[in-house]
């Protein structure tokens, strides 16, 4: 639980350092804040031998929190998305590599 607590303030203070994700690249080892409407959480990635590591933790207004991490390589794309609550718009984002640039673009969703 300790644990689970300092990721949550961690997100916290990444969020507040970064921006918010509408369209746009990211930044190498540098976090940016990606709203998925019910979750919100923060993005960044490294660069590694293989691919460009990308890690999003998010989390929802109950402090229940969820990792995740892919290997891109150029030309790769990852969809990331939450669904709404009915009546509500659900929430779409993509994460593409192009060459040596990472570029988040929220996207409207089509299912």
């Amino acid at each position: 639980m300790k644990n689970f607590k300092l990721i949550i303030a961690a997100l916290g203070i990444a969020a507040g350092l970064a921006t918010t994700a509408q369209a746009g690249d990211l930044a190498a080892y540098r976090g940016q804040s990606i709203d998925l409407g019910s979750v919100n959480g923060v993005a960044y990635y490294t660069v590694e031998k293989d691919g460009y590591r990308i890690v999003a933790t998010f989390a929802d207004a109950d402090s229940n929190a969820v990792r995740f991490e892919t290997l891109l390589v150029p030309g790769q794309t990852v969809v990331l998305s939450s669904p709404a609550a009915r009546g509500d718009t659900a929430a779409r984002i993509e994460i593409s590599r192009y060459d040596d640039r990472i570029q988040v673009q929220k996207m409207p969703v089509t299912n």
